[in-house]
């Protein structure tokens, strides 16, 4: 091939080069808050943190938070911050807190922190809680706190109750967030109140099980197992056997270390409903 030729070529060869690098830097770019809508942004003088689920919004039970920090003056997000929160219910008479989770560094991100909050109740309106949010950055500390809006979900995915030894409990449904008709892997928080400020994990508990379907003659279902304490998430996991769509009454009873019932019924034909239970509707 002649010279005038091939110098053309390889213009072209290296254009295309060098337009392919561009495009890939370009994909690299990651979004670090891809399938989460941001709920409220809290606010000081110095930095705004941004609070994420994957709906948009706080609801009674089990809340899965993301969160990040920008700072105002280079509209930056913090990656070197160490947080912690408090959510306060203020009710006429007296404040109570929630169970909720240290807040760690998202796996594999590098702005995003993560942590959990079941709220146990809330008013009609969606108003009576705040959060306070303390952190540090370079051994600097800061605060933000606001009010917030908590909703009522529409079943019952969370339940406090006193049991047989005058302990109050909370008890939140966290998974299946998906339902479907198969054997799902179901997993519960257990918390007790320490103090109208303090949840701490129960451990080493057991929590029977037995789903039934109220408007179908409150069948039950096969293969379901109880809910066993897991040491390393702080959570209990069992499987929960659905048969068919609709709406279901996942009966439960709480036994103690020593195999005592602390709370709720078997079962029966006279007796159709636990007084510990929570719902599930797909």
């Amino acid at each position: 091939m002649k010279l005038k030729y091939i110098i053309p070529i390889l213009f072209i060869s290296l254009f295309n080069l060098s337009c392919s690098s561009d495009d890939d830097n370009t994909d690299q770019v990651i979004n670090e808050t891809e399938g989460l809508k941001k709920v409220q942004e809290l606010s000081n003088s110095t930095h705004t943190v941004e609070l994420y689920t994957t709906s948009g919004n706080f609801k009674t039970g089990y809340n899965a938070i993301s969160m990040r920090i920008k700072d105002k003056a280079t509209n930056n997000f913090v990656e070197n911050a160490s947080l912690s929160w408090m959510p306060i219910m203020q009710m006429p008479t007296k404040a109570h807190s929630c169970p909720k989770s240290a807040i760690s560094k998202a796996v594999g991100k590098q702005t995003i922190y993560e942590g959990f909050i079941v709220y146990q109740m809330t008013n009609l309106d969606g108003s009576g809680w705040s959060l306070k949010i303390d952190y540090s950055i370079n051994d600097v500390a800061y605060s933000v706190t606001s009010e917030i809006e908590v909703f009522q979900s529409e079943f019952q995915n969370v339940t406090a109750f006193t049991g047989t030894d005058e302990v109050r409990y909370v008890l939140a449904l966290i998974e299946p967030k998906e339902p479907k008709i198969a054997v799902n892997k179901m997993k519960v928080g257990l918390f007790k109140m320490e103090s109208m400020m303090s949840f701490p994990t129960v451990s080493d508990y057991k929590i029977a099980l037995d789903p039934r379907m109220p408007g179908m003659g409150n069948h039950g279902s096969p293969n379901n197992t109880d809910l066993i304490f897991d040491a390393v998430d702080q959570l209990y996991h069992g499987n929960l056997s659905l048969t068919m769509t609709g709406y279901w009454v996942l009966n439960l009873k709480l036994l103690n270390a020593d195999n005592s019932v602390l709370k709720g019924e078997d079962v029966t034909e006279g007796h159709t409903k636990s007084s510990l239970y929570l719902e599930l509707d797909f």
